[in-house]
Parts: structure tokens; sequence; C-alpha cells
């Protein structure tokens, strides 16, 4: 599959999910690298009540980015590949804009992945880093 292809087919899976509800989009991949980007927009859908992005909207990032990302290396007509585990650091606040999450293979067994993620804003400055573990389960035939 071409870049687009992938791309495309990630954000087809965010149709009538929470993804699509905040408006997360996939937007760069590389399989080789192991490096999928998610964008997501920071406003009053992702706000704590003072007005700041709330760290469940980044941890929703995360995930949701981490465990497509575990799709780059396992078939979803014969895998389910499901979050066990993750961990955030918000590191910096945020009232508006776009942040974008990167995230990067660390390990890809053949049962279990992690990822690191890392969001950042326009400017490059990290907001949060994360970890996320996805168990991957093949389906019960």
């Amino acid at each position: 599959m071409t870049k687009e292809e992938i791309l495309n087919e990630f954000n087809k899976f965010c149709k009538n999910t929470l993804m699509e509800t905040l408006e997360m989009k996939f937007v760069d991949v590389d399989k080789e690298a192991g490096m999928v980007k998610m964008t997501m927009p920071v406003n009053s859908r992702v706000h704590q009540p003072m007005g700041l992005l709330h760290g469940g909207a980044s941890a929703a990032l995360a995930e949701s980015l981490g465990s497509a990302s575990s799709l780059l290396y396992a078939d979803p007509k014969e895998y389910a590949v499901l979050g066990i585990e993750i961990s955030c650091n918000h590191l910096r606040s945020k009232r508006d804009g776009v942040i974008t999450g990167t995230a990067n293979i660390i390990h890809k067994g053949r049962s279990t992945h992690l990822w690191e993620i890392v969001i950042r804003d326009e400017e490059e400055r990290i907001i949060s880093h994360c970890k996320l573990t996805n168990m991957i389960v093949p389906h019960k035939k």
C-alpha cells in the first residue's frame, strides 16, 4: 500500500468514533520507520473547566494513534489490537490551535507492541509524552 492509501484506510477508522468527534486526523505515515502522525484541534470540545487542553483528550489522541499504528504490522482481518497500558506525562498546557501526535514503534513483537507517542504544538514544543503497550490478539475462529 502507498502512504496515501494507508492514510485513507486509517482515516476511515475514525468514522463514527471518538476520533471523529474530536476531529482527529491521520496526516503522515512511514511504515519502514514505524512512524505515524495524527492531528487534533484544541478548542472548547477538548478543554477542562479552566479552558486548557484536558489531559484525557491528550491521552485519547495518544491511544487512538498508537492503537491504529499497530495495524501497520497486524492485519485487522486476522488480529485485534488491544491497548493494555498507557502512560502520559502532560508537560505543557494549551488553549487553542492544533496538536500533532507522533507515534514511533519501540518494540514490535508477535503479541505486543510498544509505542512512544510525543504530542507537540505548532511550535514543536512538547505538550505530552506518552507510551502505549498494545496486545496483538488473533480473532477467534
